[in-house]
């Protein structure tokens, strides 16, 4: 292992560190610093093919995913570079004139028969342009969620959302410039995060209400929306999103009101889990937050779970918003495809 390689791994234990210590813990700041990373892995990385380059970005992904089965993002971001390997070595291959060119185009045989050890020149400055235009994309995305707003919130609306999320109160924020209407912040105990998104919604002259978790169910006669963040969206179109929101999708579900999730497309994975697999799926909290150590000699006889995310069903979704627009979670399985290629949703 050359000492290159060996410092482009050290930066990945760093990240796996960081992440895990929560000093870097939004999905967009980790997007970015996996970006940083390949851009580094690509640009001094001790590499000389496309097969190359494509093996120590799938160990990364392996490394990661072992640590932090949880956190899908970085995994999503080096599974979407793999794609864009692919596509840009055959754009160049076919640029130099291989043989295999006229083969694809006389039988329709697929990409697969390219020839992913073989050197092409032209092939890291091509990689390095477009993680380029994917860094743009990655730093605007939330902005183009936003701009979407006033296509989905009306005047008068009353919306409902959970805890707090960046790209919900921005598209909230954006709504607001061109609609008058009320929000609902469902507080989202044990955090209490909605408590922060009504303090900044309120400061921006959106109606804000906060009410307790144990409200929704009676609140949500009232309201024409309901609108969302998530941690992950899965293959199935279910979502990974925090503890209690799965209750909001209910509530919702009962009333006939249109849940609708706000997400980046680096949050969308090809692994399928549903709330059975545990292990893999959730994760658990401190339950001091729920029952605090005075409480004594209830301690000894209680078993607490303080998990932290929910499973929600795509049968409770009603509209996924990404910066491309608006898909049903019945069309998740075409969105991953567009994202990530085959060989790559099983690492």
């Amino acid at each position: 292992m050359g000492s290159q390689d060996f410092q482009d791994l050290a930066d990945v234990i760093k990240l796996i560190s960081d992440i895990k210590h929560r000093n870097i813990f939004s999905s967009h700041d980790i997007a970015l610093r996996t970006e940083i990373l390949l851009e580094n892995l690509i640009s001094h990385g001790c590499w000389s093919s496309a097969s190359e380059l494509m093996e120590l970005i799938i160990r990364r992904i392996k490394c990661i995913s072992q640590s932090l089965p949880i956190e899908a993002t970085a995994t999503n971001i080096m599974r979407h570079i793999l794609k864009v390997i692919r596509e840009e070595f055959e754009v160049a291959s076919k640029k130099k004139g291989e043989p295999h060119s006229l083969h694809q185009l006389v039988t329709g045989a697929s990409s697969n028969v390219l020839d992913y050890t073989e050197s092409l020149s032209s092939l890291k400055e091509a990689l390095l342009d477009h993680l380029s235009e994917y860094k743009t994309e990655l730093e605007t995305s939330a902005e183009n969620i936003a701009a979407q707003a006033s296509e989905h919130i009306h005047s008068n609306e009353t919306i409902l959302t959970f805890g707090t999320s960046k790209t919900v109160k921005m598209f909230l924020k954006s709504a607001s410039k061109k609609r008058s209407f009320n929000v609902i912040v469902v507080e989202g105990a044990p955090l209490y995060l909605g408590h922060s998104l009504a303090v900044s919604l309120a400061k921006s002259n959106i109606q804000t209400t906060v009410i307790p978790d144990s409200a929704v169910f009676g609140m949500m006669s009232r309201v024409n929306k309901v609108i969302l963040g998530t941690h992950t969206v899965l293959a199935n179109g279910g979502l990974r999103a925090a503890s209690g929101i799965h209750v909001v999708a209910l509530a919702a579900k009962h009333y006939s009101i249109p849940v609708m999730v706000l997400s980046h497309m680096y949050k969308f994975t090809p692994v399928y889990l549903g709330s059975n697999d545990h292990e893999a799926f959730n994760a658990t909290a401190s339950p001091a937050s729920l029952i605090p150590y005075s409480s004594g000699q209830v301690l000894n006889k209680a078993e607490v779970a303080n998990t932290v995310f929910d499973y929600v069903p795509p049968e409770l979704i009603t509209l996924f918003i990404t910066h491309q627009g608006g898909n049903s979670p019945s069309y998740v399985y075409r969105l991953l495809s567009e994202v990530y290629h085959p060989d790559d949703y099983d690492i």
